[in-house]
């Protein structure tokens, strides 16, 4: 039988309920599941079922500004402009549990791949890191000099990468708690930013209206888009990591190639700015928010034939062995590829310029 032939994102179905502009979105592990946070002080989880009713959990006092399901999806952060952090139990009851420790606004939650640690970034400035069990806030990171917009573990949990109002993306190894590396390019606030699936490189999300792709081992820039017309506000990597999903405030979401290092599709569904994407944890949906107060899902459809390969990989995580030294020298080779692409494109260009030229 051949394989099914790609086809363009379709729009699912759209979640209301919030009174709001949506913040975040995040999908549980087995995509039964979709968490938003909103302006509205509220969480909901909405089931993938239909007819099911969504659960809307209060208990924050003002914004929910980010929502992070725990790796098994038993757990569910929130982070809010009340300046504390929650972990609620998303199920009929929404039982939480709060964690103090910022001085302001928390704008990221983000569960490490082994669901022990949880890593948070404010507006004071830090990013900090807790231990999810005994419910204990462990250190900070201090060395931003304006907010922290975002920050994410690596998929091994071994290094921590930050994104800040100080236009830097700072990079930071957890046991020794330094800053490995700052990337300066961005010409804006950083807004957001995220691991490849392999952990070989990040990407980030800025208000000059760009995304950088950078390599996390030799630091230099591999990729740059400027394809939206303003802030470029949330991003999320597709688990076979060949895919760059972009939310922006020009209303906009974008899939990129990266293995093209091209635009793949532009999608048009939210009223005013696209706040947040995420893709669930096989691909095959993702979901987005917008100042609109909606949340919509999509049917990814334009991979179909790495699902089932993610899935396989994705079954219970194991530990990085060989198979995982073979997928950072397959990543490597692509990206080799893809700057010789670039360096390929730019040199035709130069030869066409010469060309046109009287």
């Amino acid at each position: 039988m051949a394989a099914p032939c790609p086809e363009d994102p379709s729009l699912e179905r759209h979640f209301k309920g919030h009174r709001d502009a949506i913040t975040s979105v995040d999908f549980s592990l087995n995509t039964k599941q979709l968490a938003s946070g909103s302006m509205d002080s509220c969480l909901m989880v909405w089931h993938m079922k239909p007819q099911s009713r969504a659960y809307r959990f209060a208990g924050h006092k003002d914004a929910v500004t980010c929502v992070n399901f725990s790796p098994s999806g038993h757990l569910l952060a929130s982070g809010s402009r009340d300046k504390t952090v929650r972990i609620w139990i998303p199920n009929v009851k929404g039982e939480s549990t709060v964690f103090r420790a910022h001085t302001a606004t928390v704008r990221s939650v983000h569960f490490c791949s082994d669901g022990q640690s949880l890593v948070t970034a404010s507006d004071d400035k830090t990013v900090k890191v807790w231990s999810t069990h005994r419910q204990k806030f462990l250190f900070s990171l201090s060395q931003h000099i304006n907010w922290v917009r975002c920050a994410r573990f690596s998929p091994d949990g071994r290094l921590i990468v930050s994104a800040s109002d100080d236009k830097t993306v700072k990079l930071w190894d957890k046991t020794s708690r330094e800053c490995v590396h700052s990337y300066c390019e961005h010409g804006g606030f950083v807004t957001y930013v995220d691991f490849h699936p392999s952990g070989t490189c990040i990407a980030a999300a800025s208000m000059d209206n760009t995304v950088k792709v950078w390599d996390v081992r030799t630091h230099r820039l591999l990729q740059h888009y400027q394809l939206h017309s303003a802030a470029v506000n949330a991003l999320s990597f597709h688990p076979s990591g060949n895919y760059l999903l972009t939310a922006s405030s020009d209303s906009t979401l974008k899939i990129l190639d990266l293995m093209e290092g091209r635009l793949l599709y532009t999608l048009h569904g939210h009223q005013g700015p696209a706040t947040t994407v995420a893709f669930s944890r096989t691909g095959e949906y993702f979901a987005s928010g917008g100042s609109d107060e909606q949340v919509m899902v999509w049917k990814s459809n334009f991979d179909v034939v790495d699902y089932r390969e993610v899935i396989k990989v994705h079954r219970p995580p194991a530990p990085l062995a060989t198979s995982g030294n073979l997928t950072v020298s397959i990543l490597e080779q692509r990206l080799t590829l893809t700057e010789d692409k670039l360096k390929q494109c730019l040199e035709n260009q130069q030869l066409i310029m010469q060309r046109t030229t009287p």
